[in-house]
């Protein structure tokens, strides 16, 4: 009887350890089945789109005027007055600055005595001439004698003419002791001062020329050819949200010797009264024929040793993985050339977990 109830015992124990595990058994053989059925992945997709490769370039730029000139006096000597500042309008013929000219009058009263001299000598020989002419045909003197005459006459015409154009260029000379504005147009910078002595052609004044206004950059050898084709917006600091049409008007032959870098100005023909010579602005170049190619993010591409590829989504939600071609990486994009259509869904994160002909469900952001 003992060892029955002992042997009941471990009977009744083990069916407490047996049968919760085969309870355990059947509901985990319950949940593989369950998860044998997988919903469609999410993946996150963009749409391609190509475009010329490259990227727009800005410059800093100034506002120029398109001619601007410096003016100087004709004649040397000391400044008595400046007549203009910086910023001031001047309109043509207007006088800028003006020179000591008492010299310059003794010149011109020189010129005139010396022109009055001159006059009188002339006739003296013009008579001399008649008179020997008239003793000729009369034969009371001789041909010689009568040459001499002739050409102490024609001598005294000459410097009689060389007189009248010393008392011209005398004249002159005092005219150009006041400098005067050649057009219409705004002083950007003076260069001399009363009591400075100045050169013949030396720089005084320099005045910009109303009209067309330019926007001049400099550019390095390597962008010459987007400076050349590329089309030019510029855009001032002062007013960043509109923009001017530009087109390139000039194109320095050489580099600069300091900066190697080469001056190109762009016109600006619709520039308005907002657009004052000067200002600061930035000027924007985007080559509209290069080669087009599609801007996607660098977590795209998909390669495991045969290069780069996208997962393409497929009308039927379905992967078809397409290798491409990639013209160059920046930062976080790549740029692709061909391999896949235009307005085509790639797969953008996750390009590592997905198989070909897998089911997949397009979202539009992440959590959705």
């Amino acid at each position: 009887m003992f060892q029955r109830a002992r042997f009941a015992a471990i009977v009744f124990r083990l069916s407490l350890v047996i049968v919760p595990a085969l309870v355990l058994s059947a509901c985990g053989e319950a949940k593989s089945d369950v998860t044998e059925i997988k919903p469609d992945r999410p993946v996150l997709v963009t749409q391609v789109h190509y475009a010329p490769e490259t990227p727009a370039r800005s410059f800093d730029a100034s506002v120029r005027p398109r001619i601007e000139t410096d003016q100087g006096f004709r004649v040397s000597g000391k400044v008595a007055r400046r007549l203009v500042d910086v910023g001031d309008t001047v309109a043509p013929g207007q006088a800028l600055g003006t020179l000591d000219d008492t010299d310059l009058n003794l010149q011109l009263e020189q010129a005139r005595a010396e022109a009055g001299a001159a006059k009188i000598s002339l006739e003296q020989a013009a008579a001399d001439e008649a008179r020997g002419a008239e003793l000729r045909r009369a034969g009371w003197t001789s041909q010689a004698a009568f040459d001499k005459l002739r050409s102490a006459a024609e001598e005294a015409r000459g410097r009689d003419r060389r007189a009248q154009r010393a008392v011209e260029l005398a004249t002159n000379s005092v005219a150009y002791s006041i400098l005067k504005a050649d057009s219409a147009g705004v002083v950007t910078a003076t260069f001399i001062e009363p009591g400075q002595v100045v050169a013949v052609g030396q720089a005084a004044i320099r005045v910009a020329k109303l009209g067309e206004k330019e926007a001049v950059i400099a550019a390095p050898e390597s962008l010459l050819d987007l400076v050349r084709r590329g089309e030019a917006r510029v855009t001032l600091w002062s007013a960043p949200n509109h923009s001017y049409q530009a087109r390139l008007r000039e194109l320095a032959p050489a580099a600069d010797a300091t900066t190697r870098t080469y001056a190109a100005r762009f016109s600006l023909p619709d520039a308005d009264d907002a657009v004052a010579l000067g200002m600061s602005a930035t000027l924007t170049l985007r080559d509209l024929h290069g080669a087009p190619a599609a801007k996607v993010p660098l977590s795209a591409l998909f390669n495991q040793g045969a290069g780069p590829a996208l997962w393409v989504v497929e009308a039927d939600g379905t992967l078809q993985l397409k290798h491409v071609t990639v013209t160059r990486y920046d930062g976080d994009w790549a740029y692709v050339a061909d391999g896949v259509d235009e307005g085509v869904s790639i797969v953008t994160l996750g390009v590592q977990k997905l198989d070909p002909h897998e089911k997949v469900r397009v979202v539009s952001r992440l959590g959705s």
